[in-house]
């Protein structure tokens, strides 16, 4: 079941990752910004979870149907990432203005809320690695 390859595995490391990374911002965010609530911190951390749980479900998939190419972890993974916290700042942007203005000043260079793509991608391609690294990839992942 945790073997290599294992969809399993991907998944537990994913999430285990993604925790992990959640975890630092659910006790870090009020050094940054201290009128964050109890909700915003939970948020992150659950977001991260379930970030890294989509990346490790995804490494089924090595092979685009439509276009035909295939999606190494390195370019699906990051994607993944970026896309999903692209998605975040557009349902929490208000919240992560406030939190980028607080850390970086009005202003800084990365005050803009749209910098959590770029750090999605980061942190996609982490999980993507470590998830490929010790529970493989592709079909013979999900099993037969």
């Amino acid at each position: 079941m945790f073997g290599n390859p294992s969809l399993t595995t991907r998944i537990a490391i994913g999430k285990a990752i993604g925790f992990l990374i959640g975890l630092a911002g659910f006790v870090f965010l009020p050094w940054f910004m201290p009128e964050a609530g109890w909700l915003i911190r939970w948020g992150i951390l659950l977001w991260y979870t379930t970030l890294g749980a989509i990346i490790g479900m995804f490494g089924v998939f090595t092979w685009h149907p439509v276009l035909k190419l295939p999606m190494p972890w390195w370019v699906r993974d990051p994607f993944i990432g970026a896309w999903m916290n692209f998605v975040l700042t557009f349902f929490a942007y208000d919240m992560l203005k406030q939190a980028m203005e607080t850390i970086f000043g009005l202003d800084g260079v990365l005050n803009s809320p749209f910098w959590f793509v770029a750090e999605g991608a980061v942190v996609g391609l982490i999980i993507g690695y470590c998830a490929t690294r010790f529970g493989g990839e592709g079909v013979e992942t999900a099993g037969r």
